[in-house]
């Protein structure tokens, strides 16, 4: 009897992976070299562990990346959709971004105080986010640890409730998932001691009632949620959801913090800004330096109230917020050209244009071999599922994950000269991108589905 995954012969998907990953070896004998030499000095032969984490037989060795295009060490110069999973949302070092960071680096990377940039910076993070008193971070995780300490000593509630499948950085504090109904500590996390489902709760996305029951307990801080999931396999919300959960939040006495790190791609100033979502702590980060590490997270003026209130009640010392690094001139040179210069309304119509192609001629891809997948995108995000759609919880999207269809058809992007991001079927079209990049990630989808469907 013939095994099927995802609606692919398991036999024809273990031919095709292993002449994928046969023909990346062969043709990179550099990249082979150079690691062969390196290895050893790193864990796991590479600076982040998670990069060994791409479908390749090794880690892609980047010899330079500009617009929206990278370079290997072999000389293969390859489309790129992932744009370092947002970081790069704008394309690789745009123009102004480049001059600003060079210009800062004459007069100095950092000293622990601000400069004129900053200034600027607060008022162009208002104009595009909205009315909110910021603060700089240098990752998402950090903010999202800084407004969960904000939630908790302003409401003065233990518990932040965050939705089963959620991805929300390195914060110990909400690595929690749902099983059989109860919030349990996520599985798989290195040298974990604390319980985080001791203070946290997860529901699923979507579930309004749920979102009520948990919030009538009186004991939850904030709800911390992407607009839309996207770190598990994108899940819209459904129509009039945010608005239910805002209501909910306001009878609870609940605050809301928004994380849209990665749906900063859905227009210019996110997602509840075009839908008219107020957040009452809102969370930016990876992309909005073009490329540079940095994060804001803003209070609104309501909330800054109460914590300056509170902040004068505390014992003076360590907040457990903040790092030395964060907030310093290059960063903010960086933003100021970002924001200004190149997060424009112009710039996100020819992401959203191109991305609406991709999303076309993906989902023509998947009707003409009849694949049971669907195609989903959010602005100039776009994902192909490989399972039915549309999903509507982290849940779903878990049973939607197919890993050794992915890791081949991401391989097989690969070999014909296109990168998406590794840990999901997900692609960005920068304002760099090019018409022709996108036709021809088409063209190599449809002919990897071509080699993986009768």
């Amino acid at each position: 009897m013939t095994t099927l995954i995802a609606g692919i012969e398991t036999d024809r998907l273990r031919h095709f992976a292993t002449r994928e990953a046969i023909r990346f070896a062969a043709s990179r004998p550099n990249t082979q070299a150079a690691l062969a030499a390196g290895d050893g000095a790193f864990l796991a032969g590479v600076p982040m562990h998670w990069m060994r984490d791409w479908p390749m037989p090794f880690a892609l060795l980047v010899e330079s990346a500009k617009g929206a295009r990278i370079t290997d060490v072999d000389g293969y110069r390859l489309d790129d959709f992932c744009l370092g999973d947002t970081g790069s949302l704008f394309g690789h070092s745009p123009a102004p971004v480049a001059k600003a960071v060079a210009q800062q680096a004459r007069r100095g990377l950092t000293y622990m105080l601000p400069s004129p940039d900053a200034l600027e910076v607060g008022r162009l993070l208002t104009k595009r986010f909205g009315n909110f008193r910021w603060q700089i971070a240098t990752t998402a995780s950090d903010a999202n640890r800084c407004a969960i300490r904000v939630a908790r000593a302003v409401t003065g509630r233990p518990k932040i409730l965050v939705f089963n499948g959620c991805y929300h950085g390195t914060v110990e504090d909400v690595m929690v998932a749902l099983a059989d109904g109860q919030t349990v500590t996520r599985a798989g996390m290195v040298g974990q001691v604390a319980n985080p489902a001791a203070h946290a709760v997860a529901v699923e996305f979507n579930d309004i009632a749920a979102l009520q029951a948990a919030l009538a307990a009186g004991d939850v801080a904030a709800v911390l949620a992407e607009p839309v999931m996207t770190n598990c396999a994108m899940v819209l919300p459904d129509p009039g959801y945010w608005l239910a959960v805002r209501a909910a939040c306001d009878a609870a006495g609940t605050l809301l913090i928004i994380d849209e790190t990665h749906t900063v791609s859905s227009g210019l100033g996110g997602w509840a800004r075009g839908n008219g979502l107020q957040a009452d702590i809102f969370v930016i980060g990876k992309s909005i330096a073009g490329g540079v590490a940095c994060a804001a997270w803003g209070l609104a003026p309501e909330v800054a109230r109460r914590f300056v209130a509170y902040d004068l009640t505390r014992t003076p010392g360590h907040s457990g917020m903040g790092t030395t690094l964060s907030g310093n001139p290059l960063q903010f040179a960086a933003l100021r050209a970002n924001l200004g210069a190149v997060m424009t309304r112009k710039a996100y119509a020819h992401m959203e244009k191109l991305a609406a192609r991709l999303e076309a001629g993906l989902a023509a891809a998947i009707t003409g071999v009849s694949a049971p997948w669907h195609v989903v995108r959010v602005g100039a995000r776009v994902e192909f599922i490989c399972a039915p759609g549309p999903l509507r919880n982290g849940s779903q999207a878990l049973a939607a994950q197919c890993p050794p269809v992915e890791r081949a058809l991401h391989l097989g992007l690969v070999n014909r000269g296109c990168l998406i991001a590794p840990f999901h079927n997900m692609m960005l079209i920068s304002p760099m991108t090019k018409k022709r990049q996108v036709d021809r990630l088409i063209g190599a989808f449809v002919e990897v589905l071509a080699e993986l469907f009768d």
